[in-house]
């Protein structure tokens, strides 16, 4: 095989995985103009359209399908192949691609960054906060966090943080206005900000527990979003109540005064976060130092 035809191969994956000419030719380090031409020279070569390309978006035609699920497999060994070798030598370097949670990404790898980059300065960590399940494998992520109850199967897990509890908070403002809920039968009478589900685009229905009763409870409210920071901002505002994980930046704002909670008798706790990845995969030497820095083992013991 010529080089150029190894090349315009690995664009055509890139394109597939990444959904995109922009982000694929940002992570070949190509201008999207000169990927576009390496596409259709390969299409030409081949003679079959593989791509189907609108303003908006890009997926593989039927013939550009089959030939990623023959290609996908290939350039993950060669990846794995490249990582034995580079660990063979004692070097750790290369890129590290994580699909992880906002909360994740805010309250565990965001502080951790500076203290993994100096001690592997060739390591490239490829961070894409993703609150919408991606499948790591298709992906070609070498690694994903989720909350322990959304883990893909067959995947080795491990635990990053202990369980995660859930709180219902707003404003005193709101609060003054529109009174205290008692119980969660009290929200239909209150505004609520809506968290949507993204793999199901359903709205998710708040859960509850106290003792042996469990309770799902739909709400309604102005502010449907998939992202807490959204979500706290608008109980910030007094625009109504917000169901969030107490870790992720509420517990604070309770503490601070600037939200209070409420039916704490009633909240519920989840799995916490798990880091995982595919238990028939080769484990990189990147991988498993990262792994070392998201749980302060040595080298990155927390001062």
């Amino acid at each position: 095989m010529r080089g150029s035809d190894f090349a315009e191969l690995k664009a055509f994956v890139a394109v597939v995985e990444r959904k995109s000419f922009a982000r694929a030719a940002e992570h070949l380090g190509l201008s999207p103009s000169a990927l576009s031409q390496t596409i259709r020279q390969l299409e030409s070569r081949i003679g079959a359209r593989l791509l189907n390309r609108t303003t908006r978006s890009v997926a593989p035609s039927a013939s550009g399908e089959q030939l990623y699920s023959r290609l996908a497999p290939l350039f993950r060994e060669m990846a794995v192949a490249v990582a034995e070798a580079s660990e063979a030598t004692g070097q750790m370097r290369g890129t590290l691609r994580i699909n992880t949670l906002g909360i994740a990404a805010r309250t565990i790898i965001a502080p951790r960054l500076a203290r993994f980059h100096q001690v592997h300065p060739d390591v490239v960590l490829d961070i894409v906060v993703d609150d919408a399940l991606a499948d790591i494998v298709v992906g070609r992520f070498d690694a994903g966090i989720r909350v322990g109850g959304q883990l893909e199967k067959d995947m080795v897990a491990i635990r990053l943080t202990p369980d995660l509890n859930m709180v219902a908070v707003a404003s005193p403002d709101y609060l003054a206005r529109r009174g205290i809920p008692k119980s969660p039968a009290d929200l239909h009478k209150h505004a609520c900000i809506n968290w949507r589900l993204q793999m199901e685009g359903r709205h998710y229905r708040w859960e509850f527990k106290k003792g042996e009763q469990r309770l799902e409870v739909a709400v309604d409210g102005p502010v449907v979003t998939n992202h807490a920071d959204i979500g706290v901002a608008a109980a910030l505002e007094g625009l109504g109540i917000a169901y969030h994980f107490e870790r992720d930046g509420a517990g604070e704002l309770i503490a601070q005064g600037q939200l209070i909670r409420v039916l704490a008798d009633w909240s519920i706790s989840r799995p916490g976060l798990f880091l995982y990845y595919p238990n028939r995969q080769h484990r990189p030497a990147p991988l498993g130092a990262f792994i070392d820095c998201l749980l302060d083992r040595k080298p990155f013991d927390r001062p």
